[in-house]
């Protein structure tokens, strides 16, 4: 191991202070979840690293009809929040418990794919991402913050602060397909968000894990069923145009066809089941 210095800042400001002192050279964690294997298995050899346990990040509060959650908070924390059910289905499909013990929401943001479970129903939801460094702080669309496989918007010297996420009644769908029934990485993760005016779909979000670079949006696929009741044949088109526009990739858990097959597959289900259940709404 080749950390020399660990910081543990008491507050947001140390906190940046000490990025602003010690620059790209200090590794920053939270929940440690991802970055110490990294660190044991000689991957990574951070020289200094800063832990945001203490710093303040962890708290979670709904105010002004949004669910804001510290990057700190853990994904154990999630599962206890009432706001917003299908993050609790996500944080509930993550990792196993001890995983969830000291995993955090903003560290789920930074984990590379087929990881980052939560990060897809917060894209699925709207949610917006606080930054503050030196400057100031910045408030992003969570769909404006990945840029590419393991890159975003963050600058060297900002954190990730907060999670913003609005709090709706509209029908949502949390599915994660793996190998396994629980503790098991995605070979495709879909989050649903639908928004009705009477039995149209006015507003559709469909976001997706494990089949590209970092969560991404189908966004053909949402064009696709708004403005239309999701008939079979809407919904299959919408489907097939998830599977299409998605980015797979071949690893030891799937290979990029079969990821693709699969993302088709559970676009159609996720979209059956709330077709479903807005006609039992009688909408």
């Amino acid at each position: 191991m080749t950390v020399r210095s660990y910081f543990l800042p008491r507050s947001l400001p140390e906190a940046i202070g000490l990025l602003e002192t010690h620059g790209p050279e200090l590794l920053v964690m939270a929940g440690g979840t991802v970055a110490m294997p990294l660190i044991n298995d000689g991957i990574s050899l951070p020289g200094a690293v800063m832990g945001l346990r203490r710093a303040g990040l962890d708290t979670l509060e709904v105010a002004g009809g949004t669910l804001r959650i510290g990057a700190a908070a853990t994904l154990t924390q999630l599962l206890a929040q009432p706001a917003v059910p299908m993050l609790r289905e996500a944080a509930r499909n993550t990792a196993s418990w001890s995983i969830r013990n000291m995993g955090t929401v903003g560290g789920n943001l930074f984990t590379p794919p087929p990881g980052g479970d939560v990060a897809v129903a917060l894209l699925a939801l709207d949610a917006g991402v606080t930054l503050a460094g030196p400057r100031g702080e910045r408030v992003l669309p969570l769909a404006d913050f990945f840029t590419g496989f393991l890159s975003n918007q963050l600058a060297a010297d900002e954190l990730l602060v907060e999670i913003q996420v609005p709090i709706r009644s509209d029908p949502t769908l949390f599915i994660k397909f793996g190998r396994k029934h629980a503790n098991t990485p995605a070979v495709v993760t879909v989050a649903m968000r639908l928004e009705w005016d009477g039995n149209v779909v006015a507003d559709a979000r469909i976001a997706l894990g494990a089949v590209g670079p970092h969560p991404i949006r189908a966004r053909e696929a949402e064009r696709l069923v708004v403005g239309t009741s999701l008939s079979a044949d809407t919904i299959a088109v919408a489907a097939a145009a998830a599977a299409q526009g998605c980015e797979p990739f071949t690893d030891a858990i799937a290979t990029e066809w079969y990821r693709r097959r699969m993302t088709g597959l559970f676009v159609s289900r996720a979209l059956e089941q709330l077709a479903q259940g807005a006609e039992g709404e009688g909408r």
